[in-house]
């Protein structure tokens, strides 16, 4: 299944930043199966423009701080999205008002790794993130869903860094959604 842009989802998901770090412009996802499933993935495509850093002069590149901040507007926005099209086995006891109120304080980075292949200028640009795997268990403080994510980042053809990012998402109480 293909989902193509969502002007007001993404304008919802990206609230929660300041305006002048709003850096995702436009999305596409594709849904190839269920990621809680053998070979099931779910991709996001999307276009970023950053004018200029949120917190440092200018290096003149892309770097880890931007690698971050645009890995989590992709993956709050494909989890949204994934929910909003129920095409994610493992948030089928969330709602969007769940996910809007666990959005800041109940997804957590448990692992990030990021690696420069070559130089990116980083203002204006191309990333895509997988969901590549979706599961879920008890965390001892209860239920949790992680998802195991690969992302990429490029200005041409080819991605010039890469990242591999699993998230753990508290799951929410059976009566609060």
């Amino acid at each position: 299944m293909e989902f193509g842009h969502d002007k007001v989802l993404l304008d919802r998901v990206l609230k929660v930043y300041k305006p002048h770090c709003r850096y995702l412009l436009t999305t596409s996802v594709r849904a190839d199966g269920d990621p809680g499933e053998p070979d099931g993935l779910i991709r996001l495509r999307g276009d970023f423009r950053i004018s200029e850093s949120c917190y440092i002069d200018d290096t003149g590149h892309f770097n880890a701080v931007e690698f971050n901040i645009c890995f989590n507007q992709m993956i709050y926005f494909i989890m949204a999205k994934s929910l909003q099209e129920r095409v994610l086995g493992v948030f089928s006891s969330w709602d969007m008002d769940t996910f809007w109120r666990r959005q800041l304080p109940d997804m957590f980075i448990v692992d990030f790794s990021s690696s420069f292949r070559r130089p990116m200028r980083g203002r204006e640009f191309w990333g895509e993130l997988d969901i590549v795997r979706a599961t879920r268990r008890d965390g001892g403080n209860g239920p949790l869903v992680f998802l195991d994510t690969l992302c990429r980042f490029g200005e041409a053809a080819a991605p010039a860094c890469r990242g591999k990012v699993r998230l753990a998402l508290r799951e929410p109480d059976p009566g609060s959604t």
